[in-house]
């Protein structure tokens, strides 16, 4: 069974020699991220065997240890471990960078370890062998009073981003045979070739997911690209104009914004445009709708940009009013923020009723909103969280005489997955910024394997959340779509 440590660990090996400490950890490990005694002596003396050079490579070996920890990057410490001093100092350094740190413990009988030895160009003394076995032997019981966060035997393992090791932890049930269904965020647009390739490329996108077993796609509401995902100037287009693009390119999967603020257009004009999307779709619109944030955004192109509460009164009349607009007849509507003498939409909505998403977690007002008005919440944070908004729902629920089974949670999140390690790995190198280490670019995108992402769903379904919509970041690479395809696959197989 593969052992999971979250990115970054320190990890120190503990073993005698010819305990198989260095094959184990070039095994689960890039090169970058061992550490080595051995390799150090030969470094600064004639060679790994050199223990005159032991002093001066072990001055080095604290100081690129120290280093990374300060860095925050997984390393790997490759020496016989078996200096109660050196340990301690290790374990203070990682718990000063406020890095878990874990022994792995090699305990090959002494009669491998010694054929092993036997079988090097230069075998060490058997005495000095049998030595460290006995010593070994002797620190194994007092390991556990040491500060490491976890002891473990040699196995296979690897480190991967913390909210995929927590997934374990299991905090309620959302029901034993509850759904659980996937939705594809696209937000970056900044792709090889530029806007000549957009529409083929989106295109391509859109089906991919389609075939891969997406419910949904859904497109972020900006006029120019946010700050959390890139660059004020790349290319970002205009979220309804692609939605009708693709509603041409697809046949089946649902298409929505995540979320269109509510100050960005007329609440009508939205509402006519949804319809018009529903219509073009053969009915497979959704209406995403949030207050809005981005303050900048507003004053760069001119727009209002209200105060909150006043936000969250245009966004209540407008919950109020689209039904009205896409239901029969021309009814007028007078609101808190804006009347309308008029409301006609033809055609309407092909969909008897279009499900509302309002995203956000504001636990006193959002989810207040969803709960008298919504089919549906779109919640951010890590299943800990998502349990918690899910009470809270409840409650808000219960307050206006609803069922809150009737309002499905959904949770945005990044999401990056690899057929195997090698895949993930080779993934990652491919798309990640050359300032970003491999540890964080990893835990802020959940990269993982199909394994290491069904058990991170798992976690968010059990919290409450029946929908996740995830943001790949190579989604434009050939086999993301269809690698995530397998994670929804596994689900619909339980």
């Amino acid at each position: 069974m593969e052992l999971r440590l979250p990115a970054p660990s320190l990890i120190v090996l503990i073993g005698p020699s010819g305990s198989g400490k260095t094959t184990w950890a070039n095994e689960h490990f890039r090169s970058g991220e061992i550490v080595s005694s051995d390799q150090l002596r030969a470094v600064v003396g004639t060679g790994e065997d050199d223990q005159r050079a032991s002093p001066v490579a072990f001055d080095i070996l604290e100081r690129i240890v120290t280093e990374r920890m300060d860095r925050r990057l997984t390393t790997v410490i490759d020496t016989l471990g078996l200096d109660d001093k050196r340990r301690s100092g290790w374990i203070d350094l990682a718990n000063s960078a406020g890095i878990p740190v874990h022994a792995v413990v090699f305990d090959t009988t002494g009669e491998e370890c010694e054929r092993r030895n036997d079988l090097r160009p230069r075998p060490i003394p058997k005495a000095v062998i049998r030595k460290q076995i006995s010593r070994f032997r002797s620190l194994i019981p007092a390991l556990e009073d040491e500060g490491f966060d976890g002891i473990h035997h040699q196995q296979p393992v690897a480190v991967v981003p913390s909210a995929i090791v927590s997934a374990a932890v299991k905090p309620m049930v959302s029901g034993p045979n509850a759904p659980h269904s996937f939705g594809l965020s696209v937000s970056r647009f900044a792709w090889e070739g530029g806007a000549a390739t957009m529409a083929e490329r989106l295109a391509d996108i859109a089906r991919r997911a389609e075939l891969a077993g997406f419910r949904d796609l859904w497109l972020m509401d900006h006029f120019r690209q946010i700050p959390a995902v890139g660059r004020p100037w790349e290319d970002i287009p205009e979220a309804y104009t692609a939605l009708g693009y693709i509603a041409g390119v697809t046949s089946q999967i649902r298409l929505g914004t995540l979320v269109t603020g509510i100050t960005y257009r007329n609440p009508a004009l939205l509402g006519k445009m949804i319809a018009t999307i529903d219509v073009l779709s053969s009915g497979r619109a959704n209406c995403g709708l949030g207050i809005g944030w981005n303050a900048d955004e507003h004053a760069g192109y001119g727009w209002d940009f209200p105060e909150v509460a006043d936000r969250y009164a245009l966004l209540e009349d407008t919950l109020e009013m689209l039904p009205l607009l896409w239901g029969k007849g021309s009814p007028s509507f007078a609101g808190r923020t804006f009347s309308a003498s008029e409301l006609v939409c033809y055609p309407r909505p092909l969909q008897k009723h279009i499900p509302i998403t309002i995203g956000g977690s504001g636990e006193r007002k959002t989810l207040a909103l969803v709960a008298r008005y919504a089919d549906a919440c779109n919640l951010f944070g890590k299943p800990e969280t998502i349990v918690r908004k899910v009470e809270i729902l409840g409650r808000h629920c219960s307050e206006n005489g609803r069922d809150p089974a009737a309002v499905e949670v959904t949770h945005l999140t990044a999401a990056m997955v690899g057929r195997d390690r090698r895949d993930l790995a080779e993934r990652i190198e491919r798309v990640r910024g050359r300032d970003q280490s491999v540890e964080a670019y990893s835990d802020r995108n959940n990269a993982g394997t199909v394994d290491d992402l069904v058990s991170l769903f798992e976690a968010y379904h059990d919290a409450g959340a029946t929908h996740s919509i995830v943001a790949l970041p190579d989604v434009a690479e050939v086999g993301s779509l269809e690698a995530f395809g397998d994670v929804i696959a596994r689900f619909n197989q339980s």
